[in-house]
């Protein structure tokens, strides 16, 4: 359940960057492939962090870490990736 709710913020870190986008910059090309590098890597940051927490805090090993941060970074990015190829 967890993982879930990550991922939906995620989700929603996503919607936030390109929202400031469309009202920033009235949703052009360039502003959304910029919004959509910036929550790349504002993601795969808390998603690194998320998986520091479970092996330093959590004691969970950086193997049993490394498939869940694999889902949890890639699923939204590679939905942000596409939909912007794709949409925008």
């Amino acid at each position: 359940m967890r993982t879930a709710m990550i991922i939906a913020g995620g989700f929603a870190l996503w919607g936030i960057c390109i929202g400031i986008a469309k009202i920033g910059a009235s949703a052009s090309s360039a502003a959304m492939t910029a919004a959509t590098a910036i929550f790349v890597a504002l993601w795969f940051c808390a998603a690194a962090f998320n998986m520091w927490m479970g092996v330093a805090k959590a004691g969970y090993s950086f193997d049993e870490e490394l498939p869940i941060f694999l889902v949890i970074f890639l699923l939204p990015a590679l939905v942000a990736v596409v939909a912007k190829w794709k949409f925008f």
